[in-house]
């Protein structure tokens, strides 16, 4: 005869007491939205990502794309535990070269699956540069994609780099640190969604990608595009002078270098001029210049910088949030440098730019030059708000200056760590 307690058997309390703990620990686990990504909340992606350098990019189409698939929360959580690269198609190859049919199959709200896998296949858990393919003489490497399909990395021996059957055609485009983007000339398509493709179309004759030898159309023209000759070694630079005068694909682009630099780069103590002249005429950011010049040696350092390649983004506090700061605030030593070195971000930033990276991500992280404390931002009424609390600031007068080496951005307070 099993004892009762209060009327109640050991056992069913036992039963009781295990069913308990079993839908804790369920309800501790993290929840799952609609494609099987696990919700995190509150977290918050660098502004050096390479996720956030891809959406801002020149891969429109692909950045495009992976907003559409909801995928950006499935890769914030995959950069937070590796590197990744990704093999970007140029626009061209998801504009004119793919199938019609076959994007609107991607785009059917009924085939995100498809859409997702299409996407993961260009993404791989881990960092490999355009230095680390295989030699012409060497076999193919493997790899294993996000989508947990394979690619080949391959080079041919007239060497030439392919993925897969895609040749690889601006290598390490984007370089940050948690990951690589490569540029390739066509899009990959997995045998998956080439199948599901088929079976839902009834069209298993079709190919998902035009033939290299499709003809195409020019849309000013109306007439057929001839095929560029090869290009012969020795020969000019193909890339357009525009192109190779911007630095890569930052967030914003960046002027031709200038000879007045050390290194017959960049000018910077003239810019550095030049912006602070620019704050003095805008008006309401006296405060924000005086120290700069004379309070503090920055304005020299920050030439320094610009002279040697650097880029920066001055968070710039307007005269009515410089004029709350106390003695106290002031008066140790090093206290107005401490001050203005978390105002400035190490990176080339524009209204643009920042309110589109925390519209995708939330909040973003921004370093700063008084390491390691870090500026965090989010998207609050429509505008950019840095910090948070009482110590929080909004993004007031944006791009009072941009040269492409130098951004200001005025805010309404002063920030501290």
């Amino acid at each position: 005869m099993d004892s009762h307690i209060y009327g109640v058997s050991k056992q069913t309390l036992f039963l009781f007491t295990l069913l308990c703990f079993s839908v804790a620990s369920i309800s501790a686990l993290p929840h799952q939205n609609k494609t099987g990504n696990s919700t995190v909340t509150g977290q918050m992606i660098n502004s050096n990502s390479v996720l956030v350098a891809l959406l801002d990019s020149h891969y429109t189409e692909l950045a495009e794309l992976v907003e559409k698939a909801l995928l950006l929360q499935t890769l914030e959580e995959a950069v937070g535990k590796h590197n990744i690269t990704i093999f970007a198609p140029r626009n061209e190859a998801l504009e004119r070269q793919l199938n019609p049919e076959f994007k609107r199959f991607l785009l059917e709200p009924g085939n995100l699956k498809s859409l997702q896998t299409l996407l993961l296949f260009h993404i791989i858990p881990q960092r490999v540069g355009s230095s680390d393919w295989p030699g012409h003489k060497s076999n193919p490497t493997r790899h294993t994609t996000l989508c947990n399909d394979h690619l080949e990395l391959i080079t041919k021996n007239s060497g030439k780099k392919l993925v897969g059957s895609a040749a690889l055609t601006r290598p390490n485009d984007v370089t940050r640190p948690d990951g690589v983007i490569h540029g390739i000339e066509r899009l990959l398509v997995p045998q998956s969604v080439q199948e599901e493709f088929n079976r839902r179309r009834n069209l298993r004759s079709i190919s998902a990608v035009l033939p290299e030898g499709a003809p195409e159309v020019d849309p000013r023209t109306h007439r057929l595009k001839k095929s560029e000759p090869p290009v012969r070694a020795g020969s000019q630079p193909v890339l357009p002078i525009y192109d190779a005068m911007s630095p890569g694909p930052s967030l914003a682009p960046a002027p031709a270098p200038g000879p007045g630099g050390p290194h017959h780069h960049f000018d910077g103590e003239s810019q550095v001029k030049d912006f602070i002249q620019t704050l003095l005429h805008y008006g309401g950011y006296n405060e924000m210049a005086d120290i700069l010049v004379n309070l503090t040696s920055l304005a020299t350092e920050m030439g320094r910088l610009v002279s040697e390649g650097y880029v920066l983004t001055v968070l710039a506090p307007n005269d009515e949030a410089m004029a709350k700061l106390t003695t106290d605030q002031l008066s140790e030593p090093g206290a107005p440098e401490q001050i203005i070195y978390y105002h400035i971000i190490p990176e080339y930033q524009t209204e643009e730019s920042m309110y589109n990276a925390v519209r995708r991500f939330g909040k973003i992280g921004y370093d700063t030059l008084r390491l390691p404390h870090k500026v965090v931002a989010q998207e609050a009424d429509g505008s950019v708000k840095f910090g948070s609390g009482d110590g929080s600031a909004y993004l007031f007068d944006p791009d009072i200056y941009t040269d492409g080496r130098i951004s200001v951005q005025g805010i309404d307070g002063v920030l501290f760590p």
